[in-house]
């Protein structure tokens, strides 16, 4: 009995062993099975397809997509409009991004300490981050109100603005009435990352620049800044990509307007693609806007020395 026993137990772990050992770790590609069927499903094939597609155009009428060739692509580069939207997004993509860095750098320094309190604050830090886009666009559409908003009124009381100059329907105010909702929004992202990079620095270098009497200022700018170039550089590259591709604020708070003030390129190629009904363009300027951020993306990643 105590055999028959020995004999079960001995096949029932051969059996386990067996399993285990198709599924060992020397067998990487089985694990990540799955996550490469999501990629290839949910990226790869999306791209192929809007590739193909930015060689075809639809067709009303017929209902239809038909092969153009690269009229769409030499449509986008006469297109007066997109070039337009291009210099908007540029524009938005500089100042936001650059005053995010400097806000969250500011605020992150400021909440790098123990005391009692602190750990609420960054805590709170956190809830901005949870409000959807389109949600945060009308609550700033309300705040930027010309009747009764309170970023107008406050403005009209420091004699900036007055009522006959509303922030989102003057040509000359509106992209910075959506950058502040961005701002707004995504500095506390910014100032978490560089909290925790701060948190990660070695003390050494500090307790020895107190030793040589070194004012606040110069350990900043030759201890910290250093010590924290690669995270300010994946920061930086991750909120960058992130900006160019914005649509949410714009498509909610102006649509773009006044007149083309505020037109991004993403609202551009949406306008393209689901108003006008001209998939293979939209589908064109959607690659174009990819080509930029690879572009742009992997020129950062070599001159900041980025290693993933």
């Amino acid at each position: 009995m105590l055999n028959v026993c020995n004999q079960v137990r001995w096949r029932s772990e051969r059996v386990f062993d067996l399993r285990v050992g198709v599924l060992s770790w020397d067998r990487p590609w089985i694990w990540l099975a799955p996550l490469i069927a999501m990629l290839v499903a949910f990226t790869i094939v999306p791209l192929i397809y809007n590739v193909w597609l930015s060689f075809h155009e639809y067709h009303a009428f017929s209902r239809q997509l038909r092969w153009v060739g690269g009229a769409n692509w030499a449509q986008l580069v006469a297109d007066e409009r997109m070039w337009e939207a291009l210099g908007i997004t540029l524009a938005y993509f500089a100042v936001t991004l650059t005053v995010e860095v400097i806000l969250g750098m500011a605020i992150a320094l400021l909440l790098d300490a123990d005391e009692i309190g602190f750990g609420f604050l960054r805590t709170l830090l956190t809830l901005t981050l949870v409000v959807p886009p389109a949600i945060a666009g009308m609550m700033f559409l309300l705040i930027e109100d010309p009747e009764f908003g309170v970023l107008t009124y406050v403005l009209e009381v420091l004699g900036l603005l007055d009522k006959t100059t509303p922030i989102l329907a003057t040509g000359s105010t509106a992209l910075w009435g959506v950058m502040l909702v961005d701002i707004w929004q995504w500095t506390p992202f910014m100032v978490l990352i560089f909290l925790a990079g701060l948190r990660s620095l070695p003390p050494e270098p500090y307790e020895a620049a107190m030793l040589d009497g070194a004012s606040g200022f110069m350990v900043f700018r030759r201890i910290t800044l250093p010590l924290l170039q690669k995270v300010i550089a994946v920061a930086v590259l991750i909120r960058g990509i992130d900006i160019f591709r914005m649509f949410d604020y714009v498509f909610v708070m102006t649509s773009g307007g006044p007149g083309t003030s505020t037109y991004t390129l993403s609202l551009y190629s949406w306008q393209q693609t689901f108003s006008f009904i001209k998939w293979g363009y939209g589908a064109t300027l959607s690659l174009f806007t990819l080509l930029i951020i690879l572009v742009v993306a992997n020129l950062f990643i070599w001159v900041a020395k980025v290693r993933w």
